[in-house]
């Protein structure tokens, strides 16, 4: 899975290196390429494996076909994402438009998220994380409750 934050850099082309462990683990799963589309709910790029973006995918012709809902995350997430192929270097190539999302200018943060990570400004995630770890303090009774409803159920 994708865990630990990386920071590199794009080059004079514009292309950015992928950490070797995600790359590494994106080839597990059989795929030498990621999927990212700009979050919304955050200025920063959502990348997944091909796979991942398939669950949304169906998680999304899941919801009635009529429902403003149903448009709203296929435009959202489907319609703006891309999919960039790792060159021989391992390095993709963002997009201007998921640059400006992310407010990316050269240096950017790699966040590994489990299933998924980020592609963030530094200072723009700096800030988040403050902030995502007073929240996760003040929510951590959740996360043991979940465990604890997990281990119920498998009894």
């Amino acid at each position: 899975m994708f865990i630990s934050t990386y920071e590199n850099k794009l080059d004079k082309k514009g292309r950015v290196s992928v950490p070797a462990s995600f790359r590494s683990y994106l080839s597990n799963l059989g795929y030498n390429g990621v999927i990212c589309y700009p979050s919304f709910n955050n200025s920063s790029i959502e990348a997944c494996s091909q796979d991942r973006i398939e669950k949304i995918s169906s998680a999304i012709d899941s919801l009635n076909p009529f429902e403003e809902k149903r448009d709203y995350f296929a435009t959202s997430i489907l319609a703006e994402s891309t999919n960039l192929q790792f060159d021989s270097e391992g390095r993709i190539s963002l997009s201007p438009k998921l640059l400006k999302h992310a407010k990316i200018k050269n240096n950017m943060l790699f966040v590994g998220q489990g299933q998924t990570f980020q592609i963030w400004e530094p200072t723009a995630f700096e800030k988040f994380k403050a902030s995502a770890i007073k929240k996760a303090n003040l929510n951590r009774a959740s996360l043991k409750w979940q465990k604890h409803l997990n281990n119920q159920e498998g009894k």
